[in-house]
């Protein structure tokens, strides 16, 4: 099974086009995340494909005080730029802008918590936060009628909370076409 995007070709790009434009040496784990942030791209896709690109020369590996950190070629640059037409523009920069609220919050290094506390009537509060610097920069609960609904919220939240904050965000903001985006 491929992903979504299309054939391994398509998903180098995809990389590229990120690592081109995000333009600074990043670790696997937080490439992974980045690409991650769409459902366009499979994992096990992605990390044959990162692994023939460093090979190719289209993606370089700097050691940085021990650390292994990745960065775009120029000949990376070449082929993100010429062949990027074969994915369409909008789902480039759609990932993109995923990708650098990613980078954005893990910058600012904020902390997210979810907790689950029962109620007296048999229900279940999801209480979802985010804080920068111990200060609330965001706080909802919400009610739900069982536990299992309640651990998959909680669940879900943790699996991409930037993406949360960017939907709760955008519907207070009343921008409801987030929902068809």
């Amino acid at each position: 099974m491929s992903s979504p995007i299309g054939g391994m070709k398509n998903v180098k790009i995809f990389v590229l086009y990120l690592l081109e434009n995000i333009n600074y040496p990043l670790d696997f784990p937080t490439i992974n995340d980045i690409v991650m942030q769409t459902d366009y791209v499979m994992y096990l896709d992605f990390a044959e494909g990162f692994f023939q690109m460093v090979d190719m020369e289209l993606i370089e590996t700097i050691d940085f005080q021990g650390e292994q950190y990745y960065l775009i070629t120029e000949k990376g640059r070449c082929v993100a730029r010429e062949l990027k037409s074969d994915i369409l523009s909008t789902v480039l920069d759609q990932s993109l802008t995923m990708a650098l609220r990613y980078l954005d919050f893990k910058k600012r290094q904020v902390v997210t918590k979810c907790r689950i506390e029962p109620t007296d009537d048999g229900r279940y509060n999801v209480i979802c936060s985010f804080t920068e610097k111990e200060k609330v920069i965001f706080e909802q609960l919400l009610t739900v009628d069982t536990l299992d609904r309640a651990e998959r919220m909680k669940e879900n939240f943790y699996q991409r909370p930037e993406a949360i904050y960017r939907g709760v965000t955008a519907l207070l903001a009343g921008n409801v076409n987030y929902l068809f985006n």
